[in-house]
């Protein structure tokens, strides 16, 4: 179908009639799709702008070279879904800075973990983010939603970037203690953090100049480690694993339903041992429909957009 049919395919008072543009807002970057008549015509990124992980003015200069990019202007509405948005005044926080960018469109600001079911093909079931951070978050038939984790990298993100990074930094920062010599994961995090001794990683980790971004990059070393046959990083993608199928199951109990469960993420869709262990930890618990995105998320927000009253 090209493009002209799939937009004449549109009913006239389609919610998808007219210029959308769709906003994913991770720890790393924000992914933007334009769609026009339901059909996507532009596809960038930018860095974050998640005020959560960078200043407010960061994130004001990212969104301005991604609309930059992807274009403003005549847009009836802006789908955001970003990580951290907890409250009404965090998603007003958002769109105050989306709104200068589409002037007269509707801006809705939600949880990422909202697109990610829906770019799941699902409209109930529950939605586990690994990436940067970690969070699940469901909805049910009666319109019930729930969440678990999405605390932050100072309270939780288990099986996130940022904890196999912090993770690879503690396993190396024992073994000095224990008086082990440095082992293949500590190699690379050294060489990877431009230090030679893994004392030095201590002032480094607590440096104003790394953060949560910095140390969530990390994670590649912990996946390339167990690729190698390092035990100790294949037991902490298990870990992972198992860290977020709980949150899952909190979510699923809470809403009374036993799936689907949708796996996205950079990590979720991308790291294989995780994904095993996620799988096996959620079936061993009896749930049976899992699944992982196969798609970026951004991409759920025209369902998003149709399920609007």
């Amino acid at each position: 179908m090209t493009n002209a049919e799939s937009s004449s395919a549109l009913p006239a008072a389609s919610p998808l009639r007219g210029a959308i543009i769709g906003l994913d807002i991770g720890g790393t970057k924000t992914h933007g799709v334009r769609f026009e008549d339901g059909v996507p015509v532009a596809d960038e990124s930018a860095g974050s702008s998640n005020v959560q992980n960078v200043s407010r003015d960061e994130a004001a200069a990212n969104l301005a070279e991604l609309f930059a990019r992807i274009g403003g202007g005549q847009v009836s509405q802006v789908y955001a879904g970003s990580g951290g948005i907890d409250t009404d005044d965090d998603a007003a926080a958002l769109a105050s800075l989306i709104q200068p960018h589409v002037p007269g469109a509707r801006v809705t600001v939600v949880h990422d973990s909202r697109l990610l079911l829906a770019a799941g093909y699902a409209s109930t079931g529950v939605a586990v983010i690994a990436g940067t951070g970690s969070a699940a978050w469901g909805r049910n038939a009666d319109g019930g939603e729930a969440r678990a984790g999405g605390w932050g990298y100072l309270l939780g993100d288990e099986g996130s970037g940022y904890w196999l990074g912090r993770e690879a930094v503690r396993h190396s920062l024992r073994r000095m203690n224990q008086g082990l010599p440095v082992d293949a994961l500590t190699k690379s995090l050294l060489q990877s953090c431009g230090v030679d001794d893994p004392n030095r990683l201590i002032a480094l980790f607590h440096s104003p100049k790394t953060g949560r971004r910095f140390w969530a990059q990390q994670a590649r070393l912990v996946v390339e480690a167990a690729a190698g046959g390092h035990p100790e990083s294949q037991a902490l993608l298990d870990q992972a694993g198992e860290d977020l199928s709980a949150l899952a199951l909190q979510v699923l109990g809470l809403l009374g339903i036993t799936g689907p469960v949708i796996l996205g993420g950079g990590l979720g869709m991308n790291v294989a041992p995780l994904q095993h262990s996620f799988r096996r930890h959620l079936s061993n618990a009896g749930v049976t429909d899992i699944r992982v995105l196969d798609q970026e998320p951004v991409f759920g927000v025209l369902q998003l957009v149709a399920e609007q009253t």
